[in-house]
């Protein structure tokens, strides 16, 4: 479905039910499996990487396909390797097997799993056989993917000797790695982490039943979105400031932009101001997902600071980079966005209709990857969703 997106008023004034942070949701799944005793996850988030994981996990066919869900991928990479006496293919779609996978599955098998590529060397689908794995020391490159990190940590606690994790190199998204530690706690799953060294002895997994908070990186859209309207109060409930999502960072990044972001009650408040300091230099290597609703907003308030810290982005669900570039280059012609089976596209140029006026977003429906209510919520905000036919298209 491919949609015409418009903002009449330029002012946004909404009350917004975020979805849940399906980063949050993907690590307690998890959890769960690798727990002796079931708990209750509430508020788990509804986006199609989370229900691609639920599937998978109960999933007892020779082939699990988990479509463009690479977290999903990567977690069940590990998972199925210790799931011992269970065979079978785990594979995705066309673009997730070009994303890199050789990192992780090294690791494995360094630990002694049973994983074969069945296609091309380095990438997906994966044969896995199931064994008990004994854990020990392992060596991972901490520049490529902090999924591949997770996915090793969350199985380490079940290994009988644990597991010593040594990172080398510049370590991305590194908030997500915390997450992935603090989560762990929560359930009796404790750790060290010195120097460039993690280390999970073997235990138990503690059932608890756990809520979870609302999603900082579906946030970050509507950060975008305060900067590029006349004015805006913005209500996102369920966000706290004290989160361990490393997108929080949003309200700093944003607040040079001119947002003010205020927290009560776990309601974050976004408002406008012109307290505006563009900064020369913005580093994303933690926080990498903020790229595009960032370079979106800074385009369409002419500023072009140098980014660094995005150098993982050219293997997500396109290539983040010079898909952003060619799709902004539109916004002085045809204004007909493609979105590259990306959802982080879609929800990042739809709120540039606030400047460039009404633009065409196709193949909206990505967005349901995170965050399925995207759409209706920007009704909420006073955009206009147009839906085009064939025939109007």
């Amino acid at each position: 479905m491919n949609y015409k997106v418009s903002h009449p008023t330029k002012v946004v004034n909404c009350e917004i039910d975020l979805p849940s942070s399906k980063s949050i949701s993907n690590r307690l799944l998890i959890i769960q499996a690798l727990c002796k005793e079931n708990f209750t996850i509430e508020n788990l988030s509804d986006s199609d990487d989370t229900i691609s994981l639920q599937k998978a996990l109960v999933n007892n066919t020779k082939t699990i396909d988990v479509g463009a869900a690479g977290t999903t991928f990567r977690f069940l990479t590990a998972y199925l390797a210790i799931r011992e006496g269970k065979e079978c293919i785990l594979t995705g779609t066309d673009r997730m097997k070009e994303r890199p996978i050789i990192e992780l599955v090294g690791a494995l098998q360094s630990l002694g799993a049973k994983i074969k590529y069945t296609e091309k060397e380095g990438g997906p689908p994966l044969k896995i056989i199931g064994k008990d794995l004994r854990g020990g020391k392992i060596t991972i490159d901490g520049s490529v993917s902090s999924q591949f990190i997770s996915a090793l940590l969350l199985i380490a606690p079940t290994l009988k000797n644990g597991l010593n994790l040594k990172i080398e190199g510049e370590i991305v998204s590194k908030p997500y790695i915390n997450m992935t530690l603090k989560l762990m706690q929560e359930f009796g799953g404790e750790s060290s982490w010195n120097g460039n060294t993690i280390e999970v002895k073997p235990q138990n997994y503690i059932a608890k039943n756990f809520e979870v908070e609302s999603d900082w990186s579906a946030a970050t859209f509507w950060f975008e979105i305060a900067a590029l309207s006349k004015s805006c109060n913005i209500k996102l409930y369920r966000l706290s400031e004290k989160s361990i999502q490393g997108d929080k960072k949003a309200t700093a990044i944003f607040k040079k932009l001119g947002v003010s972001s205020v927290s009560e009650n776990n309601t974050l408040i976004l408002t406008k101001n012109k307290n505006i300091n563009f900064p020369k230099h913005i580093n994303l290597l933690a926080i990498p997902d903020l790229y595009q609703p960032l370079k979106c907003t800074l385009f369409a308030v002419n500023n072009n600071p140098e980014i660094k810290g995005i150098q993982t982005l050219k293997d997500k669900e396109t290539n983040r980079i010079d898909a952003v570039e060619k799709e902004l280059i539109k916004l002085t012609s045809s204004k007909i966005i493609e979105t590259y089976k990306d959802h982080r596209m879609a929800m990042s140029f739809a709120p540039l209709s606030l400047k460039f006026g009404e633009i065409q977003i196709n193949n909206a429906e990505v967005v349901s990857k995170s965050y399925p209510n995207f759409w209706k919520d920007l009704e909420k905000g006073g955009f206009k969703i147009f839906p085009l036919t064939d025939s109007n298209n």
